[in-house]
This record gives C-alpha cells, structure tokens and sequence, in this order.
C-alpha cells in the first residue's frame, strides 16, 4: 500500500509527509542498522519524510554513527540522561511531520509495519498503535516469562486507571496526526516509560480516537527496560491519575472529608479519651471487634472466632459484623495506636470515601455538574439516618462499595464486557460480604426495586439487557461464592452460631418518621420528637423531614417525562413503604394494616434485618433527584427557574445539616487493669469477671480488655449469640442465674436473701467461667453489689488499683 501523496500538501507550508522519531540512549551498535533499515524503506514508501534522533544523553557512541550523515536525519540531542519521556518530547516538538511515528531503535515492530498503522489512520483515528495484544499480531520472539507476566499485570493496571479499552500501551511504534502528537507531547510531563500511557491518556481525554493494530514483533536483546522500571512506570501512573484530577473533583473530595471530620470532631481529635455517648455501648464493641481482629491476625489466629469474650463458649466473629474487609487491613494501624484510634480513623475516612463514591457514580451516570453531583452525594452520604448509624455502626457508614456495585451491575446491563464485568462484580461482592452482609442486601433492594420500574417503562431496554445482566450475575455468583464459601459456613454453621435474631414486633419506621427531624439535625432537631419515633438514637432510620420530601415530589412531578426520574421516585416511595415494617401503625388512630414487608420477614437473610434501615435506600434515591433537578435548572434560560431550583433544595436541605455528634470524656480504665494488677489473680486458662457481667447495656469491661491488651477472658458480653435449643440469636451471652441476678442488683439496689442455694449456683457459674477473680468497680448501687459478693463467696473483696476484688483462689 502506498500512502497518497497529498498528505503532506494538506499540512501546513513547509510541513513533510512523515516524521519519525527515535528516542535513542547508548544505542550505538543498534541505531545504524536501523536508520538504513529505515531510510530504504522510506525512500521507496514516503515522497517527503524526515527522521529525528532524540539523544537522550549517551555517553558512548551514538551521535557519532554514520548513518546520521544522511540528509533527512536530524540528530537532537539533551544534555543529560533524563529518560524515554524526555527524548521523545524533544524529537516530536522538533517534528515538522503531517503524521509522527514514534518507534524504538531496535525495531522490534519491522517499519514495514508502517502500512498497517497508516491503514488505521486513514479510516478516521487520530492515532494508530502496533500491538502485540489484539487479536491478528504475530510474536517471532518472546521476552523472557517474567517480563510477560509483568507487562500483562501492568496493561492490565493502565487499562483500569488511564487508558480504558488499549490492551497494549507499550509496544514502541505507534503513528500519530502530527499536530495532535506535538500536543499531547507538549503537554506530557512524565521523563520516563510512561509517556507512552501520558501520550494516549491525553488522546482519551480529548476524545481523539485511537486504533489498536496488531503487528508483527520480536524481542531484541540489549532492551533498556529494568526491574525498577516496572515499579516507576506505576509510580507515573498514580501522578496521571492525580494530574487528571479535576480541580472540582478535588475539592469535594476534600469537603467530604472536612464534613466527617467536622461530624466526628468530638472523637476525632482525640478518640482514646473520648465517647460517642449515644453510641451506647457500640463504641467499645466496635473497639473490641478492630481489637480481637488485629490480635487473631498478629497471632495467626482464626479471624473468625474468639473465647476472649462470652468465655468460654466464646463468639462468632463472622457472625457479629466485625468487617473483615476492614478490620485486617487496618491491623497495622490498631496495633500501633490501638483500637479507639483506628476504629475513628476508618469511619472518619469511610464515611468521606462512600459520599466520593456516590458523587463519582452520579457524576458518571446522571449528571455533568459537579455542584449539582456534590449536592446529590452529601444528601446520600450525609442523610439523617446516615448520621444517626454514625455513632455506632460502621457497616452502614462504609459504604463506598455500593455505588461501585451499582455502577459494575449497570455495566453488565450494558452488555459489553460481560465476562469481565462478571468476574469484577462477583469480586466486588464478596468484599462487600466482608463488610458487611446487611448493606449489600439492602443496596441488592434497592437496585432490584429501581430495575424493576425503569424495565416497566423501558421494556426496549429491559429486553437488550436481561440476556448479559443474567449472563454476568451468574458469573459474578461462580466467582463470589468460592471465595465467601467457607465464611458463611462458619457464620451459619460454625461454633457460637445462630438462626436469626428477633428485633421485637415494632421495628418498623412510624409514618411520622418520614416526615419528622431526626435529633442530631443542627437546625430543626428535636430529641423528644425522634426518640418517641425511633429505636434508639442509633436507629433513626428516616426523618428526612416534609421539607424534602415536599421538594422531591415536586422534582419528580417537574421530571416526570425522564424514565429515569420515575424509576428514582418509585424506588424511594418503595423502600419508605417497606421499612414501616409487617404491621403498620395509622397515626393518630388505632388502626394497624398489614404492611408489605409482612411475606419478607420470616425469610432466610430477611428475617435478621430491621426493617426500618430499608428506608436508608431512600438516601442515594432522594440524592440523585436533587441531583438531576440542579442539572436540569442550570442549563435553564430563565433566571427564574435556577432560582426557584437553589431556593428549593436549600428549602430542603439544610434543616438536615447534622450537628457534630455528641461525646463526652471517656471514664477511665481502673489501675488495677493498666497496671497490671489483674495478672496476678488471672492464671491461665481462667476468665476475669467483672461484676455485674459486661451485657448490651453496660460493656466498659470490653475497653479494659481492650486496654490490657486483651491480656485476659471475659465472661458474658456485647455480642450476638445463640440461646436455647433453637439457637435464637441474642444479644449477649446465654443467661445464667448469678449474671443475671447481679444485674439486677446493680440496677435496682435491691438485696436478695442470699442463702445456700444462690452460694451453690454461684460456685457452678464461677465454674463454668473459670473465673479467677470478681472485680466490681465504682458504680450505681455498687454498695448493694458489695454485700451480695460478700455473702456469695463468704468474704470481702480487697480494694486494689480502684476496684474491688474478691480472690477466687482463696482457699482453694
């Protein structure tokens, strides 16, 4: 094939048909063959071409080969080594080509090639790269095994960070519009390797299309690329990723952050001091899940299962939530600052990576604002129930892999890659399991509840996707399952599992709830209002207030003619009507109606779930309308309407603004447990117990554990466990008649007659701990709790270190 001749009449005055550049470094016995292999061919291929040698310092004899003699052969050269980048920037900006070909010195793609690239350039690229990836390319000689897998591994690196869709960025002969090469290159920063992901990088981003061709190539010997140069390539990538970072992007990552901070402030600066006071006691059993994790993994532990708490029958750690997916990784962290230290780091930091995940996904799908995608995801990231869950719940805080989820299964719909997408969602999935199990079943919901209203209206789309979202769900199911198998067996199967856990008949969100203001709201919060609607401060799963609700409707009424629109409105009216639970309460009348969670919630994973938190799917729905409705105003022509549009969502918005979570200074750790003195009543094999027993209302004896290192067993707990036959799951350790007759003291002050019936089981349950010692620290009716100890093992208890001990050894 030969190219026709009036390419280079149609560039500018001067300009030739064809540029090649040659990035050259101590290339003196390769670059003469290749020059005259070249030269041939172009005199015989190209009426007006040049060739330029970037020298990129060499020290031996490069600049002087002979073959640089030739008329059309320019040398340009640098004075120092600086790297690959930094030649070819200095050879193409010397260019004067109406295309640039760029190709190594040792030609390891035959500048016969050339016709194959200008085949592609001609159809309508801007650029054509060889490759030895795509289907059609014939390798003559391999590189060496390791240096194949590495180039695959960092391919696949590039694909998924800069360049999507080019399977091979690395091959060294690639054809380029020569006035879009000396763009890109001029604009390219990077000295190294990675110019050549900089170069096609810049090329996507100004949406100038790119062909991949295949080639004929063979390994050379003498290649220039090192070990080190894989791991400095990776480097370049990560200073792509952040210089194509959109000043906008930036700074609502940062804002994210700045308002977790900010929500958080009253732990965050100071965390091991400092507690969440309506937590209630999850603060210290989160600190105790990160603490148990870290322990089993320094130690080699199973990391699903301890005896360190609910000793000796011990807890399903799989079972209880403890976020695998995040706690291991953030070992390091707890071992070195402890857990309270890395239990705020990590939500502080979740919380703020889910909104930029929701803002990337709905900058990505819904809207091109990056104002209207901020103010989307702060409602998604930062809604009233949000903030309620933040006291306490890091798996509903952490949810920055749901919109990644939402994303991956929209991909597969698609139908374009949908093995691969399969195989990246099934990954995905069993992440999220590891961070949790209720999130994912939820964000499943509500993703089922949107397919469902937008295939109803679009049935030309429902029908092109069904086929390859099936297709892909399968895959993702083969893919996840193997690798969340024998986790969830230990969950469901394993020691100290359960069958489900009763949450009480009035789960369910009150109407009102969805209408009210949450307590925390920093404007129109009302304490007295929202713990009348809710569980407890912990579960104000809605109170996203009239104002939005009111602003929202009107949205989808204004947006009715969009599918989209529809299909968000439905899925939120939808989850707000299920998370009133299986029996809704009329308010203002005694009348109850059966609810259509009722058939959800005696099945399987269902029957767990508090049916309230379905209303937190309202939270990305609600955010994405507003969203849209932002978009929408700002592309308006009439003032009016973008005003009417702020007016609205500020209306809105901000009588949710939260305040800063409330907290207070944490009580201290009795002395008798940091320093040591614990040990010399503890032998091994035995439990230290203190009195009453930790439970779901009162867990301080889970931070002195945590305080001493874990150093020793505790009886009872805060966690879910079974009980009876049936293995119901509870809150806490299996009752035992000592624990609870001791909690009932403490919270009464009432002494019962201690005769010897109540000594002889107390003797049995001090058995069955192992119980080396009793402590009973400082407390409500502690007094009352004295003399009961006294009468149980016949002696007084010794004040040591703060507590009191009673020494169960004594006269043994």
């Amino acid at each position: 094939m030969r190219i026709p001749r009036q390419r280079a009449a149609d560039g500018a005055a001067g300009q030739v048909g064809l540029s090649v550049v040659i990035p050259a470094y101590n290339e003196e016995r390769r670059l003469g063959p290749t020059l005259e292999a070249i030269t041939r061919y172009l005199d015989a291929y190209e009426d007006t071409w040049e060739v330029i040698v970037a020298d990129d310092g060499s020290t031996d004899g490069t600049r002087e080969v002979g073959a640089l003699d030739h008329p059309r052969i320019r040398l340009v050269t640098s004075p120092g080594n600086r790297g690959k980048g930094h030649a070819l920037r200095l050879g193409v900006a010397a260019s004067s080509g109406h295309r640039v070909l760029v190709t190594d010195a040792d030609l390891s793609a035959p500048i016969e090639e050339l016709e194959r690239l200008d085949e592609a350039l001609g159809g309508g690229s801007a650029a054509a790269i060889a490759s030895r990836s795509v289907p059609g390319a014939e390798i003559a000689e391999r590189q060496h095994r390791v240096r194949e897998l590495l180039g695959r591994a960092g391919n696949f690196l590039i694909r998924r960070t800069a360049v999507p869709g080019i399977r091979d960025t690395q091959c060294g002969f690639k054809l380029f519009e020569g006035d879009r090469a000396r763009a890109a290159f001029g604009a390219a920063r990077l000295d190294g390797w990675g110019i050549d992901v900089e170069v096609l990088h810049h090329f996507h981003r100004a949406g100038w299309p790119v062909a991949e061709v295949p080639v004929r190539w063979s390994h050379r010997p003498g290649s220039k690329v090192g070990p080190l140069d894989y791991l400095r390539v990776l480097a370049d990538l990560v200073r792509i990723r952040t210089r194509a970072l959109r000043p906008a992007d930036v700074f609502a990552a940062v804002l994210f952050l700045v308002m977790s901070v900010a929500l958080y402030s009253g732990r965050f600066f100071d965390p091991s001091h400092r507690y969440l006071t309506d937590s209630m006691q999850d603060q210290n059993q989160w600190e105790w899940f990160f603490a148990v994790t870290a322990d089993n993994v320094a130690h080699l532990r199973n990391p699903l299962f301890t005896d360190l708490q609910g000793f000796p029958d011990g807890v399903n750690l799989m079972a209880n939530t403890v976020m695998l997916g995040l706690s291991v990784p953030f070992t390091p962290v707890t071992l070195l600052f402890g857990p309270a230290v890395a239990l705020s780091v990590c939500m502080t930091l979740g919380l703020a990576a889910t909104a930029g995940a929701w803002y990337w996904l709905i900058v990505k799908r819904m809207v091109r604002r990056r104002t209207a995608a901020f103010v989307g995801a702060s409602l998604a990231a930062f809604a009233p129930p949000m903030v309620s869950h933040a006291n306490a719940h890091p798996n509903f805080v952490i949810l920055f892999m749901v919109p990644l989820l939402v994303d991956r299964a929209l991909r597969l719909a698609g139908g374009a890659r949908v093995v691969r997408d399969g195989i990246v969602l099934g990954l995905m999935a069993a992440y999220q399991i590891f961070l949790g199990e209720e999130p994912l079943l939820l964000a499943s919901m509500g993703m089922l509840l949107f397919a469902a209203a937008y295939g109803a209206m679009r049935r030309d789309v429902a029908r092109a996707a069904l086929r390859p979202l099936l297709t892909g769900l399968l895959i993702a199911g083969a893919v996840c399952l193997p690798l969340v198998a024998y986790a969830l067996y230990w969950q469901f199967a394993g020691p100290q599992s359960y069958a489900g856990i009763a949450h009480g008949d009035n789960a369910g969100n009150s109407p009102l709830s969805l209408l009210a203001f949450a307590e925390r709201s920093l404007i129109a919060g009302d304490a007295q209002t929202a713990g009348r609607l809710a569980l407890n401060p912990t579960e104000q799963n809605a109170f996203y207030g009239w104002p939005l609700v009111a602003v929202a409707f009107a949205v989808a009424v204004r947006l009715w003619d969009r599918a989209v629109v529809r299909a968000l409105a439905f899925t939120a009216v939808a989850a707000a009507v299920l998370s009133l639970g299986p029996r809704i309460r009329i308010p203002l009348t005694g009348s109850v109606l059966p609810g259509p969670w009722a058939p959800l919630a005696h099945l399987p994973l269902f029957e767990s779930v508090i049916e309230g938190r379905v209303a937190m799917i309202c939270a990305p729905a609600l955010g994405m309308l507003l969203a849209l409705a932002l978009d929408r105003a700002a592309v308006s022509t009439t003032p009016s309407s973008r005003h009417l549009a702020l007016l609205g969502v500020a209306f809105a918005l901000l009588p949710l603004v939260p305040a800063p979570l409330k907290s207070v200074d944490r009580v201290a750790v009795p002395a008798f447990v940091t320093d040591g003195e614990w040990k010399s009543y503890v032998r091994d094999g035995e439990s230290l117990v203190p009195v009453p027993l930790p439970d779901p209302g009162a867990a301080e004896a889970l931070h002195w554990q945590t305080a001493a290192h874990l150093g020793f067993r505790l009886p009872g707990g805060y966690f879910n466990g079974p009980y009876g036959e049936d293995r119901v799951g509870i809150y806490g350790a299996a009752p035992r008649y000592t624990a609870g007759m001791l909690r009932d003291v403490r919270y009464t002050g009432l002494v019962p007659v201690i005769g010897k019936n109540w000594r002889a089981q107390a003797r049995r349950d001090f058995a069955y701990w192992k119980a080396g010692a009793l402590v009973l620290a400082p407390q409500q009716n502690d007094g009352a709790l004295r003399t009961v100890l006294k009468e149980l093992t016949g002696h007084d208890g010794k004040w040591t270190g703060g507590v009191w001990v009673w020494d169960l050894h004594r006269g043994s």
